[in-house]
């Protein structure tokens, strides 16, 4: 208990603490225009009171991410802790952040717009057509799997066992009704349907957080956390699932996750004032930090340890989905449990509306296309549901989310690059930038030599040095890049 009080002490000083200092390094000044009164159209850039923005923010970056990925992270052992409470100061929080904040001062721009300004037209480029195809993952995850749990619930007795090739009726017919609502979602007005849905499930995704560090505190002696005594690897395989990098692709959503950074100028575009920026990003980030270390603390609790807790990965088959419903039945009963199993498939719709009206502004972007006219969104959007569904129906789940996991971090990588350069070229400090992007370029370098989804090399020494080798490449690449302006 005592390292996971300390880690959630740490959390919330830092808010007040680096976080303010980011604020002056920054320059944010509540005096300056931003864009929703400089480029108000009432679709995207619509100003929106200060708590709604925080709870969009939060289930924006959020969704299942910190309770799923938390949990299975969980099994490498208490260093888990360390990774999100280190990672998300440090890094997660500042990533957020500074990409926040350099949106907002660009008019509400995309992010490979902003990359483009600080790391080149090739990166730029790059970036638009790798951010697009990351949130059009993004969105056929966060289809699939609120729809299969929800068609798990249904049963209709005259259709049993009726299937299109190898889909149910059952999961077709939620996938619609889910798609239906993305297109919605994606199409009109920001405040219309995301600004007055979203708070409510930000609120459930905070009040499940609050209730199983309830149980936590009131039943010490029955759920023992464990403590940090060492950075030991403690999951049940640790040959093939190394804490460096896996620990760090595992838990994204909690520490840092370069899909944050696509969905900060969303609500760049909704903001009343910079000074806002503070409790909108990087508190956001420490709220989603919290409730990344409040569910790898029960998952470890629950199990009575972390070899417990990798045996019950194993009986699930590694799905985090039925391990919370495992803790929130044994700790809090139906009723309850009916609440979570809503709140999860909420948090998980939530992510996948924005992430596809990302996709569709980063592609506005890129074209130049206004997105007043509902018909122009119209053209942009539908090839993107269009290859959501493709993927859905091509590809495993397994193998969707093992290169989203990848993806994402490499998106972080590259945005924490664009951060560095950003504080160069403004000569503000640095080492805020270039560290986490050193520690996170050699992890995704790392996890391409090692990964059996990737290389699968089964020398890790050789592994490790070409992953060094790549890092100080890519490093040296963007010191230049930054030199030359």
């Amino acid at each position: 208990m005592i390292t996971f009080l300390l880690c959630l002490t740490a959390l919330v000083v830092a808010y007040f603490t680096y976080g303010r200092y980011l604020e002056k390094v920054c320059g944010v000044d509540g005096k300056n225009p931003v864009p929703s009164q400089t480029m108000y159209d009432g679709v995207d850039y619509v100003p929106m009171p200060q708590w709604k923005v925080f709870l969009i923010q939060l289930l924006n970056i959020a969704g299942l991410g910190p309770i799923f990925g938390a949990l299975l992270g969980a099994a490498y052992g208490p260093v888990a802790f360390l990774w999100i409470t280190l990672g998300g100061i440090f890094m997660g929080a500042m990533h957020d952040f500074v990409a926040g904040v350099i949106s907002l001062k660009s008019n509400g721009q995309s992010l490979p717009e902003i990359i483009g300004k600080y790391l080149g037209v090739g990166t730029r480029n790059f970036m638009r057509v790798f951010s697009v195809l990351l949130m059009v993952l993004v969105g056929a995850v966060f289809m699939s799997q609120p729809a299969t749990l929800i068609a798990t619930n249904i049963s209709v007795p005259a259709l049993e066992g009726v299937a299109f090739d190898g889909f149910t009726w059952e999961l077709l017919a939620v996938l619609a009704v889910i798609l239906l609502y993305y297109i919605s979602a994606t199409l009109l007005p920001i405040d219309k349907i995301i600004g007055r849905i979203y708070p409510l499930f930000g609120i459930a995704l905070l009040l499940m957080a609050v209730s199983i560090l309830f149980v936590l505190f009131t039943n010490s002696d029955k759920y023992t956390i464990p403590e940090l005594t060492s950075l030991a690897n403690g999951i049940a395989d640790p040959e093939s699932f190394p804490i460096v990098p896996m620990l760090f692709t595992t838990i994204a959503c909690g520490a840092l996750s370069g899909f944050h950074a696509t969905q900060s100028p969303m609500m760049a575009r909704c903001m009343k004032s910079e000074k806002q920026s503070r409790f909108i990003f990087y508190g956001a980030m420490i709220s989603e930090s919290i409730v990344a270390l409040i569910w790898a603390a029960i998952g470890m609790a629950f199990w009575g340890g972390v070899d417990g807790l990798n045996d019950a990965i194993a009986d699930h088959h590694g799905s985090a989905a039925t391990l919370v419903n495992e803790i929130t039945s044994t700790t809090m009963g139906p009723v309850i449990t009916v609440f979570v199993l809503v709140g999860i498939i909420g948090c998980a719709i939530t992510s996948g509306d924005t992430a596809f009206r990302c996709a569709r502004l980063i592609v506005s972007d890129m074209f130049g296309i206004e997105q007043k006219k509902l018909t122009k969104r119209v053209l942009v959007s539908l090839p993107l549901f269009a290859m959501a569904l493709f993927i859905i129906f091509a590809l495993p789940f397994q193998t969707i989310w093992s290169y989203f996991a990848w993806c994402n971090q490499t998106l972080a990588v590259i945005t924490l690059w664009c951060i560095t350069v950003y504080l160069f070229r403004n000569k503000k400090p640095v080492a805020i930038g270039m560290l986490p992007a050193l520690v996170m370029t050699y992890v995704c370098s790392s996890y391409i030599f090692i990964s059996p989804m990737m290389c699968g090399m089964e020398n890790r020494t050789l592994a490790y040095i070409l992953g060094g080798v790549l890092t100080l490449t890519i490093a040296g690449a963007v010191h230049i890049k930054a030199r030359k302006g």
